[in-house]
C-alpha cells in the first residue's frame, strides 16, 4: 500500500528550490512560532519576487495564495490606504504574517482579554495561536504588502462586529481535507 499523495502547490512567480524547501512537509500542524520564521524568511529572502507579483486593487484588499500544503498555507496580500479586514479570528487555525513594506494597524483581543492595538512596521513578524481574533488596518498614506501563514489550511475565518463580541472561547472549526486523506 502507498503513502497517501501530499498537496503541494506553489504561485508560479515564487516557484523556487528555496520556497519549496521552506514548506516540505513536516509534522501535521506548524506552531506560531515555525509559521513566523516561515512568513518572515519568505518576506526577506523572496521579497523582488513578492513585490513584483504584488497588485493593488480598490475597492477590496488584494490577495494571492502563494503555496498551499497538506500542513501550511502561504498568502500574500496589499493594503491600500483606509483598506482593513473585518474584525475575525482564524477558525481555530494558528497564524502569523509580516510585514513586507508600509504599515499595518492591528487591533487584537484572546477570548476574556483586553483589546490591544500593536503598529507592525516593514520588516515586523508576528505569530499567533488559535486562539487570537484581530483587525488588520492600512492607516498610513502609503500602500502596504504582508505575508500571511496559517496551519493547519484551508480554515474558514469568523467575522465579528466588533472585537468585543469575540466570545469566550473560540473553537476550531472543521477544515476541509482533500480526496488524498
Amino acid at each position: 500500500m502507498t503513502a497517501p499523495a501530499k498537496t503541494h502547490e506553489v504561485h508560479p512567480a515564487l516557484d523556487t528550490p528555496l520556497l519549496h524547501g521552506l514548506i516540505s512537509a513536516r509534522s501535521p500542524l506548524w506552531t506560531p512560532t515555525e509559521l513566523r520564521t516561515l512568513t518572515s524568511t519568505v518576506a526577506t529572502r523572496l521579497r523582488t519576487p513578492l513585490t513584483g507579483a504584488a497588485e493593488f486593487t480598490e475597492p477590496q484588499r488584494w490577495w494571492a495564495r502563494l503555496a498551499l500544503t497538506d500542513e501550511v498555507e502561504l498568502w500574500l496580500l496589499t493594503w491600500l490606504p483606509g483598506q482593513q479586514t473585518k474584525p475575525h479570528d482564524h477558525g481555530g487555525a494558528s497564524g502569523a504574517f509580516t510585514v513586507l513594506f508600509g504599515e499595518l494597524a492591528e487591533t487584537y483581543r484572546y477570548p476574556q482579554g483586553p483589546i490591544r492595538h500593536r503598529l507592525h512596521r516593514t520588516g515586523a513578524a508576528l505569530g499567533f495561536g488559535q486562539g487570537r481574533a484581530h483587525q488588520v488596518r492600512n492607516l498610513g498614506t502609503t500602500p502596504a504588502a504582508s505575508v500571511h501563514a496559517y496551519s493547519p489550511p484551508l480554515v474558514e475565518t469568523r467575522q465579528y462586529t466588533s472585537l468585543r463580541d469575540v466570545p469566550n472561547e473560540i473553537p476550531a472549526l472543521p477544515h476541509p481535507r482533500g480526496p488524498h486523506q
